[in-house]
């Protein structure tokens, strides 16, 4: 689990909408951080919230109610473009992304996993954007301090973009200039006539603003020229302004008038000039030399740069000595006057190197001639090739492609662009929460020994700057508290933080090698890094995105093939009316496609247990009389498996095992590569095994296992269907006497716990609230047994119908499926039911189409203790006809008050309970009860005597 940003800590974060992953995200942030989480269901409620309190963060789901997460970006953006908002969805499409970041949303995010793994990115996502957001505050508050500096009245300021173009400038700049400034806005700073005019100035400014533009701060003395009506002298500045990209957005050239000053150092050079000199060039070095280069002067501050003393340097010969042979030209230097920014290297006493830039001019000062200015530039032209290292290692950046490559680029470069030669770089593993050395010097593990992958817990410096995304420097690391390897010969070590890749390591065994520039420059190069490690992300993330696409494009062509395929299926057993007809009709259509090479459609004949082939299409090639299709869990071919175990198997590589199992030899051999067995079963109830075999390997997946698992349904429900069917059009039944002794069954339960005998002569009544059933009760009092049923969990409704004594009838709504149910759903007939506080005796009536097996096979399955008793043969074709007649002109309402009234007693004479009774029970009025009534017996005595032919009898004076 990776840690969560600290920001998270002190951050308000709205997420909107009831998406799982949201819920889960919330659930985390709550456990993991300090934050304040608030959750809402609508837009309505997060604009509300953002209108009336801070908020850092708002994530929402793509799909809200009555809108879309598109939508409440958009009213968002109306209030405010500084919130971060975060957009998510797990469906998501180019057309959306591009929706979405034309609204101005911060973050889209594509949840492919909201698993565990994807709250951890979601987490690190929030606080980038809450940190990207406060940055972007940070910005806007900087912005508002140049705004107060450029109106500063002391100093003058002039903006100019990065061609060097005035755009802007300050009142006291405007008053400055005696032209009207309106007119040179969009000139060139450096040809404006306050600078034009001075001659030699003009390029002074130039080299000013050419040094900005290549990202160099610089300062220059620019007098007023002789013709202006007021002499003045202006201290310019010149400093670029770079983005976060580090590109030169802008100039900022800002004047200070030293007139003053300067008047005061001229009275001063009237009055001393030589202590004027030296006072002047204070951050200098100046030596002074005849023409022969003896020293005339020699500045007291230069044991600075060259650790000499004055007499020491007089000592050392003539200023060629110091500075070089043919440092300038002589002639050119006559020419000029002053000759300016001459870089060279010094030796200083210690031995060490130092560059240099010298500036020559022509004086006379006493018996000198020649002025030398010497400014010690050695920091910053290590700095400068420090850049040009590092502008090359961007650019290798450019051409790797992982993240270890980056990592050994940051090693490798190390020593040319920070001096350091101990370096290491840590990538941070999110699976196992751990910073592992990716890369490290050789003069690293030289002086500080292996480096151990570190757990990313706060608790060592590498993973406390990884954690906290702070960069860490130590002049001497051994004053650190979490430093583990206290034998180290390191001393100077910086810690830079790679954002959520990992951290960089720099250092030295020499205390304090870190100063401004050397820091500097390791921000630099931990942030040239940082970027190329989030290109390589970002750029493996599309790869990872392209591939996910393409595989899923796959699946769904496959998919879409299985739909269509599917579709004519359907279609097909819809119109079949036989068995035969399905069986056949199922196996064609597989194998029309030519993703299947041979389909096949079995029953398991219990008396064997063997699967025998009763319908097969495709390129069969005697395979079906080359198997013996045993049924076994395991080590016999996928369909026996199938029968074995009722589900699905699926077999990608019919090659793996192959000398194991002897069907996959003769499968290999009539290039059936993969195979998929379906049982046929509805209802609990086994019609079959459906067998496919395809030509290539993995030609099922776990979608295409599904969709053909819920077809194998499909078939079993239309084969049911035809069974139901036929069992209707039959008159021939077959009636099966079974024993039970289950309590389970619930007239079984009810007829222990209560004590008594209790009948059930059909009547189940099918509705949404449950199944209703009536049953007889004897040898008990009805109330007895009202009570005892009431308190079993498999009865929800108990009603008494009728009582008389020790017999009556009662109204069950019963919680589960009854038994009639589930065997219409296979078209028999539960006829009859008498249990006993001991036995339970069904009786059940089975159309000669279907099967006896079967049932037997679906009482055995219900039911344990099961005992088959009796069997004969009925012929109820009368009685069929007329039942079946009677039933299709009544409806399940007339049919249900019929029901209740007879077993209400309200047929006998005298009635045991009157229609007002009835109707109070069925929960209706006296009149509609009557009207059903009348209604029903109408229809049966239509059914008896004009449909029928029944003889007519005579009247009684006639006989």
């Amino acid at each position: 689990m990776a840690a969560s940003p600290p920001i998270l800590d002190s951050s308000t974060v709205l997420l909107v909408g009831m998406n799982d992953w949201l819920t889960q995200f919330a659930t985390t942030l709550k456990r993991r951080t300090d934050a304040n989480v608030q959750h809402v269901r609508t837009k309505t409620e997060a604009i509300g919230i953002v209108r009336k309190q801070p908020t850092d963060c708002l994530i929402s789901e793509y799909a809200l109610d009555e809108t879309t997460g598109l939508d409440l970006l958009r009213e968002i953006r109306e209030e405010t473009s500084a919130l971060p908002v975060l957009l998510g969805t797990t469906t998501g499409s180019e057309a959306i992304a591009s929706e979405a970041i034309e609204a101005g949303v911060t973050d889209y995010i594509v949840l492919s996993d909201p698993a565990a793994q994807m709250t951890d990115e979601l987490t690190e996502r929030t606080g980038r954007a809450i940190r990207a957001a406060q940055q972007s505050a940070t910005n806007r508050e900087r912005a508002r301090q140049f705004d107060a500096m450029f109106n500063d009245s002391r100093t003058a300021t002039w903006v100019l973009d990065p061609e060097g173009v005035l755009a802007r400038v300050n009142e006291t700049a405007r008053e400055m200039v005696d032209d009207d400034i309106d007119t040179i806005i969009g000139e060139p700073f450096w040809t404006l006539p306050w600078w034009s005019q001075a001659g030699a100035t003009n390029t002074d400014v130039h080299q000013l603003v050419e040094k900005a533009l290549n990202g160099s701060f610089g300062k220059a003395v620019v007098p007023q020229p002789p013709e202006a009506d007021e002499q003045r002298v202006i201290d310019l500045s010149v400093r670029p302004v770079e983005n976060e990209r580090g590109d030169i957005v802008s100039i900022v050239v800002e004047g200070v008038d030293i007139t003053e000053r300067v008047d005061l150092e001229r009275n001063l050079r009237q009055s001393e000039e030589l202590h004027r000199v030296t006072l002047n060039n204070m951050t200098d070095t100046v030596l002074i030399t005849d023409e022969d280069g003896e020293y005339t002067y020699v500045c007291p501050n230069a044991h600075f740069i060259f650790g000499y003393t004055v007499e020491e340097i007089r000592g050392l010969g003539t200023i060629n000595d110091l500075l070089g042979e043919d440092l300038f030209d002589r002639e050119k230097l006559t020419e000029d006057g002053v000759l300016k920014n001459i870089e060279t290297t010094a030796t200083d006493k210690a031995g060490r190197e130092h560059t240099l830039l010298v500036n020559v001019r022509e004086v006379s000062i006493q018996d000198g001639t020649l002025l030398f200015s010497c400014r010690e530039i050695t920091k910053r032209k290590q700095r400068e090739e420090a850049l040009a290292t590092l502008h090359e290692t961007a650019r290798d950046f450019l051409y790797a492609e992982t993240h270890q490559e980056i990592a050994q680029h940051v090693v490798d470069d190390t020593p040319g662009v920070l001096n350091l030669d101990a370096s290491a770089v840590y990538l941070f593993d999110g699976e196992a929460n751990t910073l592992r050395p990716a890369a490290h010097s050789t003069t690293l593990t030289e002086l500080n020994g292996p480096l151990p992958t570190v757990h990313a817990d706060g608790e060592t410096l590498p993973s406390y700057s990884f954690v906290e995304d702070e960069a860490l420097f130590f002049d001497d690391v051994h004053d650190a508290d979490r430093l583990e390897n206290r034998a180290t010969d390191l001393r100077s070590v910086a810690y830079i933080p790679l954002g959520s890749h990992g951290v960089f390591v720099a250092g030295s065994d020499q205390i304090g090698a870190f100063d401004d520039v050397t820091r500097e420059l390791t921000d630099l190069l931990a942030a040239t890094a940082e970027a190329a490690l989030n290109r390589v992300t970002r750029e493996s993330q599309l790869r990872e995105q392209d591939r996910t696409l393409q595989t899923q494009n796959k699946q769904l062509s496959a998919l879409n093939r299985i739909n269509e395929m599917i579709r004519e299926i359907d279609q097909a057993l819809v119109q079949a009316e036989t068995r035969e007809e399905i069986d056949h009709t199922v196996c064609e259509l597989l194998t029309a496609d030519d993703r299947f090479r041979f389909a096949w459609i079995g029953t398991n004949d219990p008396t064997t247990n063997i699967i025998d082939p009763r319908a097969w299409a495709g390129d069969e090639q005697g395979y079906l009389d080359s198997q013996s299709f045993a049924v076994r869990a395991a080590g016999t071919e996928p369909a026996g498996q199938t029968a074995a175990t009722g589900d699905v198997t699926m077999v990608t590589n019919v090659a793996a095992g192959l000398r194991d199992e002897a069907w996959r030899k003769d499968a290999i051999s009539r290039d059936y590569l993969s195979v998929l067995s379906i049982p046929l079963v509805y209802n609990d109830l086994m019609h079959g095994v459906l067998t496919v075999y395809a030509p290539t390997q993995n030609a099922f997946d776990e979608t295409a296992k599904a969709v053909l698992g819920e077809l194998g349904e499909t078939i079993a429900s239309a084969l049911s269907a035809i069974e139901r069917k036929n069992a209707l059009l039959s008159t021939s039944m077959t009636r099966v006497e079974f024993t039970i002794e289950d309590p389970k069954f619930v007239l079984s339960r009810l007829a222990q716990d209560a004590e008594c005998t209790l009948s059930y002569q059909g009547g189940v009544q099918q509705s949404t609230e449950g199944s209703y059933v009536f049953v007889t009760v004897e040898d008990r009092v009805v109330n007895d047994v009202a009570d005892a049923a009431s308190q079993l969990v498999g009865i929800d409704e108990v009603q008494q119908i009728s009582a008389d004594g020790e017999e009556g009838v009662l109204r069950l709504r019963l919680t589960q499926p009854f038994l009639a149910l589930e065997l219409a759903d296979h078209g028999a007939v539960f006829r009859e039911a008498t249990a006993n506080p001991t036995t339970t005796t069904l009786i059940i009536d089975i159309p000669e189409s279907i099967d006896v097996r079967t049932i037997t096979q679906l009482v055995r399955e219900t039911f344990a203790g099961v005992e088959l008793r009796a069997k004969q043969t009925l012929d109820q074709t009368a009685e069929h006809n007329l039942y079946s007649e009677f039933l299709d002109l009544v409806t399940e309402r007339q049919l249900e008050v019929l029901q209740t009234a007879y077993y209400s007693g309200f047929f006998e004479s005298p009635r045991e309970n009157t229609g007002e009774e009835v109707a109070e029970t069925l929960g209706i009025s006296p009149p509609a009860f009557y009207q059903h009534a009348r209604t029903v017996q109408r229809k049966l005595f239509t059914t008896l005597f004009e449909g029928n032919n029944l003889p007519v009898a005579a009247p009684a004076d006639m006989v």
